[in-house]
């Protein structure tokens, strides 16, 4: 069996130029040649909830069983402060040896030499079992910079419990926006305000995402620039106004529960997110049955969808074990036993290796269903994100958050995104 690879890394949702630009000079790992049997501490970090830090904590164990003398320390935290904390990290040179990535820092944190090319590092860690589309989605300049854990799509999750107390029928999926809006008017109409239809879906990027790609468009360019006007923008954070006037759960509930999230706590019965999140979910809610449905449609027919992998794992260049990281983080990527600890709790599994551990029963089975009922309306991945894009994402989501306060209106929140847009992208 070929030795497997793993190592942890941190990104950051607020990264500048400077901080990176500075944690490029002082980076520059490699100890002496790693020798088989060597006794080898690694730091790994992700981002994620209980359910997840249990599976890894089993993944862990599991390694250790076949590689004793490697020693894996995990920590994780919350999404936000994962990014600030890979920020600070990545200034001082000190960034974890494997750590849960995402393609959309790849640019950044690649171009300045933050990341380790595990194409040096074949020996150790193997993408035979990667189908190339997705390994692509870790490349830039001919260098393997990272590697898929597994990829997802966007989906509308109900909680199947909820609608059953209340005697809802549930959302059937694919329908335009606005009849998923009345659908969730119904459920706070129902409940009497206990439960919410939803959370407001214009707070979140990928919704307005796949607005502009059933329109032909995306959220960039191939050459980095915006996809898209501000005109189109506020009419899009127009359009959730009459949902955050009492149809879906108040802003200011939702920042008494975080990090949970309203579907999580049981205070909405559906959610629009990455259909990898399943797992999560029965975790926080406690819920006896969930299911999962195609979100809403900004043009019937379109292929609006895709396959997104951006759920990856890295090793940083400054690790002074880069052949013991890779050797983890082969593990994550590729073992069966990742597959039997996470099914599709991180994704569909990326690698057939990882994907042969995996049952595939309850939930991970309904993963794949969804992700097979929804084939005809994925369409090709967007360009690669730009430099800067997951501070955008973020800039986004806390502009929303805003709107659902009142503390901001729509011309407003669309000239900071614009400003904040200018700065980043220049």
């Amino acid at each position: 069996m070929k030795p497997s690879l793993r190592r942890t890394a941190s990104i950051t949702a607020g990264i500048g130029v400077a901080s990176i630009a500075l944690a490029g000079c002082s980076a520059g790992g490699g100890g002496g040649e790693y020798e088989p049997g060597d006794e080898v501490e690694l730091t790994f970090t992700w981002w994620g909830n209980d359910d997840r830090a249990q599976r890894y904590q089993a993944l862990i164990d599991a390694f250790n069983e076949e590689y004793p003398n490697i020693t894996v320390n995990g920590s994780f935290t919350d999404f936000p402060a994962y990014w600030e904390k890979r920020q600070t990290e990545a200034a001082g040179g000190g960034l974890p040896d494997v750590w849960q990535f995402s393609d959309t820092y790849l640019r950044q944190y690649a171009q300045n030499n933050l990341l380790a090319d595990l194409s040096q590092y074949s020996e150790y860690v193997t993408t035979d079992a990667i189908d190339e589309g997705l390994l692509g989605t870790g490349q830039l300049d001919g260098a393997q910079y990272s590697l898929p854990i597994g990829y997802s799509t966007w989906s509308v999750f109900l909680n199947d419990d909820i609608l059953a107390e209340y005697g809802i029928e549930p959302y059937e999926g694919s329908t335009s926006y606005e009849e998923y809006s009345e659908w969730m008017a119904g459920v706070t109409e129902a409940t009497g305000g206990e439960v919410y239809g939803g959370t407001d879906y214009t707070q979140r990027i990928q919704n307005f995402e796949m607005v502009l790609r059933a329109e032909g468009g995306n959220l960039f360019t191939e050459d980095g620039e915006l996809g898209f006007t501000k005109e189109q923008l506020a009419d899009f954070w127009e359009s959730g106004a009459d949902d955050r006037d009492g149809v879906v759960v108040p802003q200011q509930a939702l920042e008494e529960i975080n990090p949970v999230s309203g579907f999580g706590a049981n205070l909405t019965a559906s959610e629009a997110s990455w259909s990898n999140f399943i797992a999560s979910y029965l975790g926080d809610s406690g819920a006896e049955s969930i299911s999962i449905v195609a979100p809403p449609t900004g043009a019937e027919g379109s292929q609006d969808l895709y396959r997104q992998a951006g759920l990856q794992m890295a090793v940083s260049e400054s690790s002074d074990h880069p052949e013991a990281a890779a050797i983890f983080l082969d593990y994550v990527i590729n073992s069966p036993e990742a597959g039997e600890i996470f099914g599709t709790s991180v994704g569909f599994p990326a690698s057939e290796t990882k994907l042969a551990g995996a049952s595939l029963e309850g939930p991970d089975q309904q993963v794949a269903d969804f992700l097979a009922s929804v084939e005809d309306r994925i369409g090709d991945a967007p360009p690669a994100p730009v430099e800067g894009y997951g501070s955008l994402e973020q800039t986004f989501w806390d502009l929303g958050k805003e709107l659902g306060l009142g503390t901001t209106n729509v011309d407003d929140a669309v000239e900071l995104f614009f400003s904040e847009a200018a700065v980043i992208l220049d």
